[in-house]
């Protein structure tokens, strides 16, 4: 386990080569499933919870761990599986999403695999709407579901995705030029906050699942005319399957036809590198999940 922390630390060299470092850990089954390693903070054998009155169900118990009080979420139970059981043997994996820190209980933590983005795909087709995997992959011949846990976090602590009353106030009922904006985003439940989020201010959105499909949409109406003329901006998360965000943001500012756009990336992931490689791949700005009038001040100033 010691590896696996000392490897948490480390790993701060890979974004923005399209390429991520997914933690690999189990829950009660055989099945694998991954996080992202640039969410984690460590990872730690379970410490006692304390229980208490009116917790979500999915929550297992409170840890005070380096001076802080963390809810603990069975990852398990909070995507229709079984409790995990003898919490005593498990692990719980900090990670900080949308600006808080949660810990998630898992049955037993494996090691840290280096991939590309373009060998993380979308869900099937087939999985439906209810299940809660933003992507899959392959790891010694056994599919690795990663987990949608902006879409857990919502259903446990939903999101306010309203925008003030003072901010509406000052915005015009619509774009003065008609121009939606492009979002791009792997969790379905991170597209709707957004969109609910700029609807509020007359703003449409186009929705695109990831990095290559934003791409492939903008190259096809840069075929119309100019592209400043049909979008007005682009908000990219930056881990997405097939092609990141900050990919996604290099290859618009190496097309000639798309170069021009306004870019922010809005993601959950946090810390000093991410403003470091805004600059580094020509984004004009980063916003941290989830502020809607963060957000929504970020899109009109850019219009």
């Amino acid at each position: 386990m010691a590896s696996i922390l000392d490897s948490v630390n480390q790993l701060t060299q890979l974004v923005g080569q399209n390429r991520l470092e997914l933690l690999l850990f189990r829950l009660n089954g055989r099945q694998r499933f991954g996080i992202n390693v640039f969410k984690v903070r460590e990872v730690l054998q379970c410490p006692q919870l304390t229980v208490m009155p009116k917790l979500h169900p999915y929550v297992r118990g409170v840890a005070h761990i380096r001076g802080q009080t963390i809810s603990v979420i069975d990852l398990s139970l909070a995507t229709g599986g079984r409790p995990i059981a003898d919490i005593s043997k498990c692990f719980i994996i900090i990670a900080e999403y949308n600006r808080s820190v949660q810990g998630f209980l898992v049955g037993s933590v494996e090691r840290i695999i280096n991939m590309n983005w373009e060998s993380i795909l979308p869900p099937p087709k087939g999985a439906g709407r209810f299940n809660y995997m933003t992507a899959v992959t392959e790891v010694d011949g056994e599919l690795v579901e990663i987990l949608d846990v902006e879409k857990i976090l919502d259903e446990i602590s939903p999101i306010n995705t309203e925008v003030s009353k003072e901010l509406v106030a000052e915005s015009p009922k619509h774009d003065p030029h008609g121009r939606p904006v492009l979002v791009a985003d792997d969790s379905s439940v991170a597209r709707k906050q957004v969109e609910r989020a700029l609807n509020t201010i007359g703003v449409k959105c186009l929705l695109a699942k990831d990095g290559k499909d934003a791409l492939n949409m903008l190259n096809d109406m840069a075929k119309k005319g100019p592209i400043e003329d049909q979008i007005a901006l682009v908000i990219s998360d930056i881990e997405m399957p097939e092609m990141d965000g900050y990919t996604l943001t290099a290859e618009i500012r190496n097309t000639p036809a798309l170069r021009g756009l306004h870019i922010i990336l809005h993601t959950s992931l946090s810390g000093v590198f991410n403003q470091a490689m805004v600059q580094k791949v020509g984004a004009n700005n980063f916003i941290a999940k989830f502020n809607p009038d963060e957000l929504a001040k970020a899109v009109q100033d850019a219009m």
